[in-house]
């Protein structure tokens, strides 16, 4: 059976290699000149600059596919467990480093703050319950297939789900069990992971907290885009073929069974076809004879971001691989994104210099700082004003944190924002995560990785079930896989 997949994101990289080694030919198509999506990398003046995501946590499912393949995951994809998770700022002066040692760093904060140890641990048991009780039939799972539903696991969630506190927001359940505003700062940031806003989000996402503070968090060796890249290598060597610089103008549908896909005017014929697109970009202007789900269309996007990368001329002994400047109006930020469709004139401004632990990702004496903030959606603000505006605000903030002068050390800078996010990545409004999770059931309305209203036609990628993020982006290929390995035809 043929294969089609759309798009070279790391979602449509998994799906693929778990397809071939199902026994389908598979042809990827990329409308870009390379794979990886939003895992992309920048090279200047010595410097390398990871540009998308930053993070790498739970990677098993990254060696699940090797191990398919009978690879030695370890040699072909070496990776760091990084000793501190993050580093946070507060303009109070409070700099707390979050071990990934879950123990330690409830002890560091207990001296550090309010809250006893005792009750840190409690948070983040309460964070692995969550985790454990949801993970199988909500993210590694269709959502709805009969299977599931009648699954121990699922029902299970149902019996208790009471305990999923999915009626309070995160910061209303946070601020409840904290005393301490810093930690109820910290553990509210979670919601930003799916480009949420922690006022509105159920308190459920506080499952995020256990990938970082129980699992661990975890760096490649040679920076993020290594992820993609061992992928593309290990599907190159398996026989899938790519075609970059080809855009799939179209997906026909007939009598709700995909026909064909359209490339450069050709019908081409495909038994399956695999959408890594983002649902509203896929549906308004590439499939014809099906129409985007009402739910979809009328659902709030989630945020987009303000990159700078900046060449640093000096080394921040102070600062860590992650490091997080809070805004000193954290709701008033998320009212600004979400509300109001700007920046706030306090953003929080996330710091990651992967030249901390990849010494060759700046040259000596310096560092790679890749300055991130949220940012709404692309409605059409005026971005230029936006964008210079923001820039002065975030260099004001790390100075007075700091306690420096950053444009001294600033030896060039590129950057991406959200109308560049929206051309390069085809992202809708450029959106990073599709939907946000800013309403009770947002987790149950994602677009499903598949449905009988379109026969062969599967959906992976983070803006459809499970969500965004490189695990749920892993895990929407094995979801795909796991449907059509009770299909395929030998």
């Amino acid at each position: 059976m043929k294969v089609a997949v759309v798009g070279a994101g790391i979602g449509g990289l998994a799906t693929a290699l778990r397809l071939r080694h199902l026994g389908y030919q598979v042809d990827v198509f990329e409308s870009s000149d390379s794979f990886g999506g939003k895992i992309k990398e920048l090279r200047r003046d010595g410097f390398r600059f990871d540009m998308g995501p930053s993070l790498f946590t739970l990677p098993q499912l990254v060696k699940e596919i090797f191990d398919s393949y009978h690879v030695d995951f370890d040699k072909a994809f070496p990776y760091y467990a990084l000793d501190v998770v993050c580093k946070y700022f507060y303009e109070d002066g409070l700099q707390l480093s979050v071990s990934s040692n879950s123990s330690k760093f409830a002890e560091d904060a207990e001296k550090l703050t309010f809250e006893s140890r005792q009750r840190i641990l409690k948070f983040l048991r309460k964070s692995e319950y969550l985790y454990n009780l949801t993970s199988t039939p909500f993210i590694f799972n269709k959502l709805f297939s009969f299977s599931n539903i009648f699954s121990w696991p699922f029902l299970k969630a149902l019996l208790n789900a009471y305990r999923l506190n999915s009626f309070n927001s995160m910061h209303e359940y946070n601020k409840g069990y904290f005393q301490d505003k810093h930690l109820v700062q910290l553990f509210d940031r979670y919601a930003t992971y799916n480009g949420s806003n922690p006022y509105q989000a159920p308190a459920t996402l506080n499952v995020i907290a256990h990938l970082e503070n129980n699992i661990g968090a975890y760096f490649p060796s040679n920076g993020m885009f290594q992820i993609p890249v061992s992928l593309y290598k290990l599907a190159c060597e398996n026989g899938i073929n790519f075609y970059f610089n080809t855009k799939v103008d179209a997906i026909n549908i007939k009598k709700k069974k995909v026909k064909s896909i359209v490339v450069k005017g050709e019908e081409l014929n495909y038994d399956v076809v695999v959408s890594d697109v983002d649902i509203k970009t896929l549906y308004k202007k590439i499939i014809r004879g099906a129409t985007l789900p009402k739910r979809i269309e009328k659902h709030e996007l989630s945020t987009s971001a303000l990159i700078f990368y900046w060449g640093i001329s000096t080394v921040f002994p102070v600062l860590d691989v992650h490091n997080i400047l809070f805004s000193q109006g954290y709701k008033e930020e998320f009212e600004n994104l979400f509300q109001l469709k700007n920046i706030y004139h306090d953003p929080t401004v996330y710091i990651f210099i992967s030249s901390k632990i990849v010494k060759t990702d700046a040259p000596e004496g310096c560092e790679n700082w890749y300055v991130m903030i949220n940012a709404p959606e692309n409605i059409g603000q005026n971005w230029d004003q936006i964008i210079q505006t923001a820039r002065k605000n975030i260099t004001e903030k790390i100075n007075r944190v700091l306690k420096t002068d950053i444009e001294n050390y600033i030896l060039f800078e590129e950057r991406l924002d959200p109308l560049q996010i929206e051309e390069r990545t085809s992202s809708w409004h450029g959106s990073l995560y599709g939907m946000s999770s800013n309403s009770v059931g947002s987790a149950f309305m994602r677009h499903p990785n598949y449905f009988s209203k379109i026969k062969n036609l599967c959906f992976t990628g983070g803006s459809v079930h499970p969500g965004g993020g490189i695990p749920l982006c892993l895990s929407s290929a094995k979801i795909i896989a796991n449907h059509l390995s009770k299909t395929i035809i030998r």
